[in-house]
């Protein structure tokens, strides 16, 4: 392949495309630069070139950014002495959806089925927290999600931790953590810190990517669910395992 050509594919990939496609494809490409599309396909191969994909990102404004994450990631690998390190949030409109008729089961050279539509059963919201000391969930599912239900989830994570140890919670910035209720709460108990993390950043939320995973790897959506009480369990047996038996934080 001429360099001269190389060079033309790799600078018209680098710019906009022609007419209102959002990106190159491989045989608008080959049409442009007058090669075949085999030939397009490797030299996007050799240059690590992907224009069909979009990484996207989102920067924090948070004029106290690196304090915050400073402060947070030091709780997370050096916990104080005494102390029981939570990370807390939660996940709302977890869907109970059924579908419509009974699908096929999988068989050898077919795919199980399952009918496009569904009906929708109600939904619950995951109240979690996660030790991460190690690794411990103690969660409860509510059907709101309002300041009233994170009290109650406050109420039953400060009955599971020994009296004598500091409590430091990990948290987003969503409004209900902050509510006066909440904040009158934390006045009663002492013992409770709460750290929030930075405007745009609850990545750095180590419950928020355990319950992410736990709910994706065991396809809650792809399970036919009909009521509400059959989601929470299921939700508790792969979420939260610790959520059917509160076992104390020590």
């Amino acid at each position: 392949m001429p360099t001269a050509t190389v060079a033309k594919v790799l600078a018209l990939t680098c710019s906009e495309p022609r007419g209102q496609a959002t990106h190159w494809t491989g045989r608008a490409m080959a049409q442009a630069s007058g090669i075949s599309l085999r030939s397009v396909q490797r030299i996007w191969d050799t240059h690590r070139l992907q224009p069909h994909r979009l990484r996207s990102f989102k920067r924090s404004n948070d004029p106290a950014f690196a304090e915050k994450v400073e402060d947070i990631v030091g709780l997370t690998m050096d916990p104080p002495m005494h102390t029981v390190v939570l990370s807390i949030d939660e996940k709302s409109q977890i869907q109970a959806l059924d579908r419509t008729q009974p699908g096929l089961p999988l068989k050898p050279g077919k795919c199980g089925t399952m009918t496009h539509d569904y009906k929708r059963n109600g939904v619950t919201t995951l109240f979690a927290a996660l030790n991460v000391q190690d690794g411990t969930v103690l969660g409860r599912c509510m059907p709101q999600h309002r300041h009233q239900e994170f009290v109650r989830f406050l109420n039953a994570v400060e009955r599971a931790v020994p009296a004598g140890k500091l409590i430091h919670a990990i948290a987003d910035n969503y409004a209900t953590h902050k509510h006066p209720k909440v904040r009158a709460w934390l006045e009663r108990h002492p013992r409770w810190v709460f750290h929030f993390t930075p405007t745009s950043a609850s990545w750095i939320n180590a419950v928020e990517g355990h319950c992410q995973l736990a709910l994706n790897r065991n396809g809650i959506s792809q399970h036919w669910l009909s009521d509400r009480p059959r989601l929470n369990c299921r939700i508790a047996r792969f979420a939260t395992p610790t959520m059917e038996n509160c076992g104390h934080f020590g």
